[in-house]
């Protein structure tokens, strides 16, 4: 894909203001919208969008198609009638500058299980058509959610292998009964879902006109307790108790000695050939239609993953398994045409990765923190860069720009006034500038750099189970100059507009050549 020379911030919506314990799909999302227009940014990028489990991770969802319900915006369903004003009058004491997810999720769905009953109770005839619409149209993957998150319901959270045996394996008299018997609950579901899409599409068609591309974010891999590979369990290697027989993670490393052992079950991508890849091809074909922009992580998953013996505790004892390679995204091509992807390439990248996103020409990542451990060959340093990159200096598993230089090498932090010619006092900013200023078609900054936060303010500490994915903002933190300052790298660096630099004129009058 050609895309445009532009830059954007990464923030996830749950990170937003807003009344009710986080941000969601509401006037803060349409807010942050304008002032990304205010700061000339093109892009708005955030993680996957998927309804979080374990950990709280959008990396580890229910679903791989399905939307977050925690981000519906509550004040649209009470300005549709299905909730009353009083609903949101008497709201607990959220902490404004961080997500408690079990509180969160525990007011919010409470609201929509109210809104829901009143939908069902008194819509009018438009109103039907329309959920009855996204219901079809999204049935593919939208019953077998409905049913897996209503079941969850009914067996207290437990894991779905230790259901009832006849409901894990799928049986077809014992899946229609409990349809019918979940019928309320499966409803509730869809419902929540069909007002995640219509809330998000309006806000992407508000970006969009605005001339705000959205980066959205697909794990390589999924999460086992997840619709997904319960409906579709001889896509995955599990055993006959149907737990996995092997898990994803990567090697030991310079940060990790025992490696990172994540728990993802594996793709049989074997299983996945004999079908064309049609499940693959649906979940990309559902992402791009949420989103402009999909960035993929853990690209190198597909060229070779890390498998590891789902008995082992940790990554040490795994081994190198060939992935699908070109043919999965041959036949994602030929169904889709040209994807507009990111290929997250960072950690151990072997030729054949890099065969793989050049076939396609996808644009590799770049990480400013990564820059100044090693010499200037260093691919991470901007000299390195071809155009077709994106680069960050940060990104949601790295620590702050700031917290990262304090507690950097003295190596690297000379290293980085040297490059920079800086005295670092401002190292967020100079990281913003050397990211812009660079041939990197895309560059992107997460909003705690903008701000200028700390390590209090880190997204995500890999590898740490909880406590992750939490961090949020008041718009009085933000600064009218923020913008501004942001909107001049921008311009200056041909990523944006110069009408608004007021620079004096040539003599002429005119541009000169």
């Amino acid at each position: 894909m050609n895309f445009d020379r532009s830059s954007g911030v990464l923030l996830h919506p749950t990170s937003l203001p807003g009344s009710f314990g986080s941000g969601d799909l509401g006037a803060s999302s349409y807010h942050f919208i304008e002032w990304l227009i205010v700061a000339g940014q093109k892009i708005w990028q955030m993680l996957p969008l998927g309804p979080v489990g374990m950990g709280d991770s959008p990396y580890m969802c229910l679903s791989a198609f399905a939307g977050e319900p925690m981000l519906i915006d509550l004040e649209e369903l009470v300005k549709r009638g299905w909730l009353g004003k009083s609903e949101l009058e008497k709201v607990p004491t959220f902490n404004p500058k961080k997500v408690h997810f079990g509180d969160v999720k525990k007011f919010r769905m409470e609201k929509l299980r109210i809104a829901s009953q009143n939908f069902f109770a008194k819509n009018s005839k438009a109103e039907m058509e329309d959920f009855q619409s996204f219901c079809k149209k999204q049935k593919s993957w939208l019953e077998d959610y409905a049913l897996f998150m209503s079941l969850i319901q009914k067996y207290n959270g437990a894991e779905w292998s230790t259901w009832e045996s006849d409901i894990v394996t799928r049986e077809s008299s014992a899946i229609k009964k409990v349809r019918k018997e979940l019928e309320n609950e499966i409803n509730f579901w869809e419902f929540a879902q069909w007002c995640f899409f219509r809330q998000w599409f309006a806000l992407k068609k508000y970006a969009n006109e605005r001339g705000i591309k959205i980066v959205g974010d697909i794990p390589i891999f999924i999460a086992f307790q997840s619709a997904d590979v319960w409906a579709n369990q001889h896509l995955f290697h599990l055993d006959k108790n149907m737990k996995p027989k092997v898990v994803a993670g990567v090697p030991p490393d310079y940060f990790s000695v025992t490696g990172q052992r994540w728990g993802n079950p594996l793709y049989d991508w074997k299983a996945m050939h004999d079908e064309n890849y049609s499940w693959f091809i649906n979940r990309i074909k559902t992402t791009l239609e949420l989103v402009d922009i999909v960035r993929i992580d853990h690209f190198r998953g597909f060229a070779g993953y890390w498998e590891i013996p789902a008995t082992e505790a940790t990554a040490v004892k795994g081994k190198w398994v060939k992935g699908p390679g070109a043919k999965l995204f041959d036949a994602i091509e030929k169904k889709l045409g040209k994807m507009p992807i990111i290929a997250e390439d960072l950690g151990e990248i072997t030729p054949d990765v890099v065969e793989l996103r050049d076939r396609y020409d996808f644009p590799g990542m770049r990480i400013l923190q990564f820059a100044f451990a090693a010499d200037t060959k260093n691919i991470f340093l901007p000299h390195n860069y071809i155009s077709n990159t994106v680069v960050y200096s940060g990104t949601h598993d790295n620590d702050t720009t700031i917290g990262w230089f304090n507690s950097a090498t003295d190596r690297e932090r000379e290293f980085v006034k040297k490059y920079v010619g800086t005295d670092g006092r401002e190292i967020h900013w100079d990281l913003i500038r050397l990211a812009a200023e660079s041939v990197a078609v895309i560059a992107v900054f997460p909003m705690q750099d903008i701000m200028g936060l700390g390590t209090e303010a880190r997204m995500n500490m890999p590898g740490q189970a909880l406590g992750n994915w939490s961090w949020r903002f008041i718009w009085e933190e933000v600064q009218s100059w923020h913008a501004l300052k942001l909107y001049e790298i921008s311009a200056l660096s041909n990523r944006a507009k110069a009408d608004r630099l007021n620079l004096p004129a040539y003599p002429s009058g005119k541009a000169q050549p």
